[in-house]
Formats: C-alpha cells, structure tokens, sequence
C-alpha cells in the first residue's frame, strides 16, 4: 500500500512575501523585481498567484492574470529545482485550467519544451530582446 502524498494550491495574498515565494518568483523573473511583481499581484484585481505544496513544503508557484472569465496568461510559474520534472508544473496548469480553458503565456527558449510538451500551440516571437527569442504559447482545453 502506498502512502499517498498531501498536495495542494491555494491563493497567496500575506502582505508580506513567504521566502519560498520570494525564492519560486526570483526563477520566473530577475531577483531584483521580485519584490515588485508579488506587489502587483496583491494590488492588481486580475492578477493571482498561487502556491502548490507538497507534505507542508512550499514547492511551487504559479501567477496569472486573467483576461476574461474563461482566459489567463500565465504570468510566472516555477517549481523548486529538487521538484523538477515531478509533474508539478503540469498539476499547477490543470488547475488554473479547470477555472480557464483558454491559457496563454509567453516564455523563452529555457521554458518552451514544457509547455510544447503539456500540449500548448507554440508561435515564435522572433528576437523580442537582443539575442533572445520569445514564444507565445496558447492552449485551449474547450
């Protein structure tokens, strides 16, 4: 018999930011704006962020802003790196889809594998910045 693990995500909205999150958030974005980024999602209507956990340890984060009641764009999403490649990125996305069938995010080559391998439609962006090509991936669960 095999014990089963306690996971799950609830809304972060604590004024002041967890140190896992501010750690999750820093892989999402640069470390600098961290503290920025979180402050918009607590300020911001349409903006929400969540926390998944595993066993009572913050392991993941996953931020969207909705555009309307069945579209998100993904904003961050990030996993610890020693949780990587556990499906938790995967869980994070069916559950923000279970309230948003239609999802949208725009990332860089690091990050595009995941969401080609989740099922997202991938556009390249060309070289939004100097050297560096952007994606637009979409999915539609409808």
């Amino acid at each position: 018999m095999t014990m089963q693990k306690v996971m799950f995500m609830k809304e972060v909205n604590s004024k002041t930011i967890h140190p896992a999150i501010q750690k999750l958030l820093s892989f999402a974005t640069s470390e600098f704006k961290v503290n920025q980024e979180y402050e918009r999602y607590l300020k911001s209507l349409n903006r929400k962020l969540y926390s998944f956990e595993v066993e009572g340890v913050l392991v993941g984060c996953i931020g969207i802003e909705i555009i309307n009641v069945n579209e998100c764009e993904i904003k961050h999403i990030a996993v610890s790196s020693d949780q990587r490649g556990k499906g938790i990125g995967s869980k994070m996305i069916n559950y923000v889809n279970d309230k948003y069938p239609l999802i949208s995010a725009e990332t860089d080559n690091d990050a595009v594998g995941f969401y080609r391998n989740y099922g997202f439609k991938i556009t390249s962006l060309g070289e939004k910045y100097p050297g560096v090509e952007r994606f637009l991936c979409k999915f539609n669960s409808k």
